[in-house]
């Protein structure tokens, strides 16, 4: 395994160069969001100065460079989760929107009155909301896996609600609050077990873990490029072709259609059909350049140095009279979270203004 070179590492995240009350800024809230670094900033730059043109439309020099690039970045995405086919990668807005559009498009086919979607209680409310409104439509059922106080699902209360009435697990790969890494090829088994689909939300995974999507045999992998020094606005749909091409289209507009005319239209075929209008381009672009960051420097060696800065963070806080630690799983990604007795969240971000964090309530539904 390679070995980083912090300090050449930090210099490229342009953002870091700066000081808070003279002193250099330490940035910690990487689970809310990542920083860009400076090849990510640049590609960015290099579209709009040299390349900007829409995709898939025109037939000139700007255009082709564009559609090139664009597509190139969905085969990157593929190969960085261990797609089959590139048409199984959708470009959306972020995570909530790759969730939003299966509760729409896969729910709006696939499920009827009286069937039953499992979520977990360490869900964010992107995982929570769409699967609520879906119900409320097609007259579904809710179920929510608890939570132990070490942060871990209930497993047997998973396996009991997992049942013959599942239309659809989704739960999330790794806990923004807790840092918890489900067990995720435990937790499909018990849904093909009962016929159910399963979605995955990887937004805090795919950026500490090796995701390989045929592996873990998900219907849905979902994330984000703004958690992987990409930029924001940019989220990514996985989902099974043949799954894919049964889902009517999430929105109407250009691209997404074959043929129109007043009577009727003809869609596109995937993954066009989910991807309305101009889409994202030049961040999508740019998101190349944050997948050649990672390779770079080798996703094993970042999530070594990330495991060691958890145990040291853990070990010298063991001692600190006061802290109470929040989720105490044996398998985490690199956040921790906790409580300082008798003092109010803001109040203890306040204290330490140089040092980014994030301070106050987490974004689940409750946590204990």
């Amino acid at each position: 395994m390679q070995k980083l070179d912090l300090t050449a590492i930090r210099a490229e995240f342009p953002v870091l160069h700066q000081e808070v009350h003279g002193k250099p800024l330490v940035y910690l809230d990487n689970a809310a969001t990542t920083q860009k670094p400076l090849a990510v900033l640049q590609a960015l730059d290099q579209y709009y100065k040299r390349d900007n043109a829409n995709i898939h439309r025109g037939a000139h020099a700007l255009a082709d460079r564009a559609t090139g690039y664009f597509e190139q970045t969905r085969k990157r995405v593929a190969q960085f989760i261990g797609a089959a086919e590139d048409r199984e990668i959708i470009f959306t807005k972020g995570t909530t929107e790759s969730i939003n559009l299966v509760a729409a498009s896969f729910g709006e086919r696939f499920v009827e009155r009286g069937d039953e979607i499992v979520i977990t209680a360490m869900e964010h409310h992107a995982n929570i909301v769409p699967w609520q409104l879906l119900c409320q439509r097609k007259g579904a059922v809710l179920r929510v896996i608890p939570v132990l106080s070490d942060g871990t699902l209930d497993r047997a209360a998973a396996e009991a609600l997992i049942g013959p009435k599942t239309k659809l697990l989704a739960f999330v790969h790794a806990s923004n609050a807790l840092g918890t890494i489900n067990p995720a090829e435990e937790l499909i088994a018990l849904a093909r077990k009962q016929g159910a689909y399963v979605l995955v939300d990887g937004a805090q995974s795919a950026s500490h873990l090796q995701i390989d999507v045929q592996a873990l045999d998900c219907d849905f992998f979902v994330f984000s490029a703004h958690k992987l020094y990409g930029p924001t606005g940019l989220g990514f749909l996985y989902g099974k072709a043949a799954l894919l091409e049964e889902m009517p289209p999430y929105q109407g507009g250009g691209e997404m259609i074959r043929e129109v005319s007043f009577e009727q239209t003809t869609f596109n075929d995937i993954p066009f059909k989910f991807e309305a209008g101009t889409p994202n381009i030049a961040d999508v672009i740019a998101f190349g350049e944050a997948l050649n960051f990672i390779e770079q420097h080798g996703k094993a060696a970042i999530k070594a140095h990330e495991d060691a800065l958890l145990q040291q963070v853990v070990a010298e806080l063991a001692d600190v009279k006061g802290i109470l630690p929040l989720g105490t799983a044996a398998q985490k990604v690199s956040v921790f979270s906790f409580n300082i007795q008798h003092m109010h969240p803001f109040d203890v971000g306040r204290c330490s203004t140089r040092v980014v964090s994030r301070c106050g309530r987490g974004i689940t539904a409750h946590s204990r």
